[in-house]
């Protein structure tokens, strides 16, 4: 096993280890570049790299028999087994779950969360027990960021269609209070209200997991209704295997949609959004898309389709950075609450950030997991005295107390964004020992006068974490 990023010892961190399938004996070099890229990337300048201080990376290689990973619900010879249902560019899956679990234990602590990746080019994923990627250039951050969320700070989604919504980032009901409210955004608010904040006006007329293979003879359409009671709208749709928009004609009610691929996106899944600022007609509308290029069928795929109707800025605040109540729109078209617009990577999978909602919450799960302190030493040192003594070979000793934090705050190694710290508080037999404050490291005379117990008090601050029910970033030490 190899390190990748390190931030202290695993028995007081949280470790995640990317495990290789599908990569052969003389593809390890490139497993382990895979695993370095995406490790740098899901933790540097975004997503989690403010609680980095409280993670370890780890590239375990093992290697496959075949190369690449299985299709059509056939796995190939590979450790841990991952495949495509059919397909589409959606799920990656193992048919060795057995395999993966004895993985992860014969590392010990050196494994908190498997990341299962498997050596295939396009968008792929899944969460739960395993979180299993692809190093699709990408997407595979994407999608390791995304079922990260899913895994660790065990919340659902936020996006539109799905099934799973929960944590601390979902609400079912707007009878209770909203678990979010201590982010909410300050200002009037007016029309529907709940807990302070206002339920934003939207609708969701179209949703469709399409999963269809294009082909130039016949268009895909879907009908949908609307009731013309919203100021604007948004068209949002997935597509794979059209690196080009000359490919693909994409119409709502006969009118052209300006969708334009990726640069680089090859024949990778990638997600649009057409946004208008019109409201939709009352009635009957279509939702047309039409392959252009014959040469890419086979390959050309629509993967989802979604009509989302607004309110006007004033029913509806689209503005990022805003935290309120949000509808979604489950695949039975039921109503649950999310805290922004499009703010998190867990609504929007090309977002690299959490909200502050979902990140909160990163560090509160993290934070269960880890000590702030992460040793305690007592220990002797000899010190010179400026009076003199009436034995000259005569030796003084004061008793040191010395604290190691986890480096955040004032201890970090790379600097961040945001007013954080740390505040130290040393105390002799409960009463607080001001000369002390903020050291790491105390001395105090090895003699009668200094007998008694020594605490010390450890609280960290963060702009990130605004409520600690659990008091989990105060720490304790003697």
């Amino acid at each position: 096993m190899q390190p990748l990023i390190g931030s202290g010892h695993s028995d007081n961190r949280v470790d995640l280890v990317f495990f290789s399938d599908g990569y052969t004996a003389n593809e390890r070099d490139k497993f382990i570049s895979d695993a370095n890229r995406l490790a740098l990337d899901i933790s540097g300048n975004q997503t989690f790299n403010t609680v980095k201080p409280l993670l370890n990376f780890w590239a375990a290689f093992v290697p496959s028999n075949e190369s690449g990973i299985g299709s059509g619900g056939k796995p190939k010879d590979t450790p841990f087994g991952l495949f495509r249902d059919g397909t589409e560019l959606r799920g990656v899956y193992y048919s060795k779950p057995e395999v993966a679990r004895a993985a992860c234990l014969s590392l010990g602590d050196k494994c908190d969360y498997p990341i299962l990746m498997g050596n295939d080019p396009l968008y792929g994923g899944l969460g739960g027990e395993f979180t299993v990627i692809t190093p699709s250039l990408a997407n595979g951050a994407l999608v390791l960021r995304h079922e990260l969320g899913h895994s660790i700070i065990e919340i659902g989604e936020e996006y539109d269609g799905g099934y799973a919504y929960f944590g601390v980032n979902a609400a079912n009901t707007l009878s209770t209070p909203i678990p979010w409210s201590h982010w909410f955004t300050p200002g009037p608010h007016s029309g529907h209200t709940v807990s302070g904040a206002r339920v934003e006006r939207s609708a969701m007329p179209l949703q469709a997991y399409a999963w269809t293979m294009l082909n130039t003879t016949a268009s895909w359409s879907v009908r949908f209704n609307s009731s013309g009671t919203y100021a604007r709208h948004l068209v949002r749709f997935s597509l794979s295997g059209l690196p080009a928009q000359s490919d693909l004609n994409a119409q709502l009610d006969g009118e052209t949609l300006p969708w334009a691929p990726r640069p680089d996106i090859g024949v990778d899944r990638w997600h649009y959004d057409i946004h208008r600022g019109n409201s939709l007609s009352e009635g009957e509308h279509a939702l047309t898309f039409t392959l252009l290029n014959g040469k890419r069928e086979g390959i050309a795929q629509l993967c989802s389709a979604e009509i989302l109707e607004f309110g006007d800025e004033g029913e509806f605040v689209s503005t990022p950075g805003h935290y309120g109540v949000f509808p979604t729109f489950s695949n039975k078209n039921q109503t649950s609450y999310r805290p922004t617009n499009e703010d998190c990577l867990m609504r929007i999978v090309t977002t690299p950030n959490f909200c502050k909602v979902c990140l909160e919450g990163l560090w509160l799960s993290l934070l269960r997991r880890v000590d702030l302190i992460d040793s305690f030493r007592v220990g002797c040192v000899e010190t010179t005295s400026d009076t003199p003594s009436p034995a000259p070979d005569a030796k003084k000793w004061k008793r040191t107390l010395e604290v190691d934090l986890v480096p955040l705050a004032q201890f970090r190694e790379e600097g961040i964004d945001g007013d954080e710290s740390y505040t130290i508080t040393w105390l002799k037999d409960r009463e607080v020992l001001e000369a002390f404050t903020n050291k790491t490291r105390v001395e105090v005379d090895d003699n009668e006068l200094a007998l008694g117990s020594y605490i010390v008090d450890v609280q960290f601050t963060t702009p990130e974490v605004r409520v600690d029910k659990d008091h989990l970033l105060i720490e304790c030490g003697a």
